[in-house]
């Protein structure tokens, strides 16, 4: 087993950027891993789980024949949620972004 994987990473390890984590094809050209824009990725998140969330809750409730579109709205908020409590658990890791 690689004990590298198992290691305990600190801000220290984010702040110099972990080798090839996104890009497996960085290991062949020695091409520098990029960075997430994790900000960016939070807002965008919390703004579609708003979003989505009120204008399904306002579908269902005030245009009943709209129904499906609602549902499909409040499932795209719940992700958008999931994906909100995601970003800012690597955030508070420390990654970067």
């Amino acid at each position: 087993m690689d004990e590298r994987r198992h290691e305990e990473r600190t801000r220290a390890h984010y702040a110099r950027g972990l080798p090839g984590y996104h890009d497996w094809f960085a290991r062949l050209t020695g091409a520098p891993s990029g960075l997430s824009a994790l900000t960016l990725r939070l807002w965008l998140a919390g703004f579609g789980t708003i979003f989505c969330l009120g204008s399904g809750v306002a579908l269902l409730v005030y245009l009943p024949p709209l129904a499906w579109f609602g549902w499909l709205l409040v499932a795209l908020g719940i992700v958008a949620l999931l994906d909100l409590g995601w970003v800012a658990h690597r955030k508070r890791r420390g990654e970067p972004g």
